[in-house]
């Protein structure tokens, strides 16, 4: 994942034809995405530095147009997508808010919490089963059939009256509407670029970044001003013009793979590296959106202006942009881990410091650092996973870490909604999320160590 955006670790996931980062080479003349990859396999010394985490090279594809009015419109469709998807999804703060404090007040905040967990989870979990259906040579069906689940999800969500509604309707629907959507999007872009790759990633990354800002407002002002329902029917019209631009501009360039080989293989996790490194994740994501979730509402019960309050959210998802660019440029410089555990590390301490921050000043402040840390971490969290295994096995690594990953961002809310029902203090929340980031902290520092055999300094 050499864009180090969170699209390019699915993308890996969503096709087993995928790249090593090689740092000399600043990450760019190592992606490749094609079906060349399957010539490099017989190689044993290959496939032997590959298993002792040593970079590699792939072949390239010298067909690879790299930009030309036709791939970038794939951009600017799969740009279009994520906004819809991804960018709609990272508005959940504004629905948790809503519904604790009208349509599902009588509920608690863990339960209400399970919604956008389950949304937040299901875009990534669909990973490997979705990834298997592109290298089959399905795209345009798939991302068809997304679509219009995702519109009528929406419509039918502004319908809803009781939990277990918008739990099927927002929750499944929307959410794997959206991981569909989202591994489509991030496997077709390498079929278009090679040296450019980063560059059409952060276009991409853009798309997420741009949804998550723009939705919570449209939602807020809409809600001063209409109906819930009619806020939701609105809102799924903008979706809609967004995923037409999707649907009309997406499009594969290399055929399908003809033997996409098997969906796991749990023989991989005896690669200690690659074990330690999924748990990190696994845990991170147990804390990451925490903040997000209930950074709205807790600067609303803390008597923080409303409107600045439900504006927290976009200020955090607008600055994110900036961590998951500048996170994946300096990646490439640097070497992903020596980014990824400064940035968690930043993440993990505005999740502390938030529950703290109850004027205007600190929590503006707290939304911007946060926004730009957690940024670095979706960003580039996938792409130490390149270099901990075979070349040949780095879709699956990817895809396999990923769909585990997703069961930390399920379960992290509703927990951290639950010590909220039971202690009534976002202090011990921030305390829950805080620690869970640190910890996956020093499980990657640990991952680390153990891919410089032993180093503590050294490019990784």
């Amino acid at each position: 994942m050499t864009s180090h955006h969170p699209e390019h670790g699915v993308a890996s996931a969503a096709s087993s034809t995928t790249f090593a980062h090689t740092p000399q080479n600043h990450g760019h003349e190592n992606e490749s995405m094609h079906t060349d990859i399957e010539k490099a396999a017989p190689h044993a010394d290959v496939d032997a530095d590959a298993e002792k985490g040593a970079p590699t090279v792939n072949s390239q594809d010298s067909d690879c147009p790299d930009g030309g009015l036709k791939a970038w419109l794939v951009v600017l469709g799969v740009s279009s997508g994520v906004c819809a998807t991804f960018g709609f999804v990272n508005a959940w703060g504004i629905f948790q808010a809503y519904y604790e404090t009208y349509t599902l007040r009588t509920m608690s905040p863990s339960d209400i919490a399970w919604i956008g967990s389950v949304q937040y989870a299901l875009v990534f979990m669909p990973g490997l089963a979705f990834g298997r259906l592109f290298d089959m040579g399905y795209l345009r069906l798939p991302v068809f059939l997304a679509s219009v689940l995702l519109i009528v999800c929406t419509f039918l969500t502004a319908e809803c009256k009781e939990f277990w509604q918008f739990l099927l309707c927002q929750g499944f629907g929307i959410g794997l509407a959206s991981g569909t959507v989202f591994t489509a999007a991030a496997g077709v872009v390498p079929h278009w670029f090679d040296k450019k790759l980063g560059l059409a990633f952060a276009c991409m990354a853009g798309g997420s970044s741009i949804g998550g800002t723009i939705f919570p407002i449209i939602l807020k002002n809409l809600i001063e001003h209409q109906s819930f329902q009619w806020t939701l029917r609105i809102t799924g019209f903008i979706i809609l013009a967004f995923l037409v631009v999707l649907n009309l501009c997406i499009e594969r360039r290399l055929p399908p793979k003809p033997k996409p080989g098997p969906f796991i293989n749990l023989s991989l996790f005896t690669n200690a590296t690659y074990t330690i490194y999924t748990l990190s994740l696994f845990v991170g994501f147990l804390g990451l959106y925490t903040c997000l979730t209930y950074l709205s509402i807790s600067g609303v019960l803390a008597g923080v202006d409303r409107d600045l309050s439900f504006y927290l959210l976009s200020i955090a998802n607008a600055t994110s942009l900036l961590g998951r660019i500048g996170g994946g440029v300096l990646a490439d410089r640097y070497g992903p881990f020596n980014v990824l555990i400064p940035g968690t590390l930043i993440t993990a301490a505005m999740t502390y410091a938030w529950p703290f921050a109850i004027t205007k000043g600190p929590l503006v402040t707290v939304s911007v650092l946060y926004g730009i840390s957690s940024g670095i971490f979706v960003a580039i969290m996938a792409s130490p996973l390149s270099r901990m295994g075979k070349l040949t096995d780095v879709g699956m690594r990817v895809g396999m870490s990923l769909t585990l990953m997703s069961f930390g961002a399920l379960a992290g809310p509703p927990i951290a909604g639950a010590i909220l029902d039971h202690t009534g203090s976002f202090e011990n929340v921030g305390y829950y999320a805080g620690t869970a980031l640190t910890l996956s902290v020093v499980l990657m520092t640990v991952a680390r160590y153990r891919l410089l055999d032993g180093k503590f300094l050294g490019n990784a």
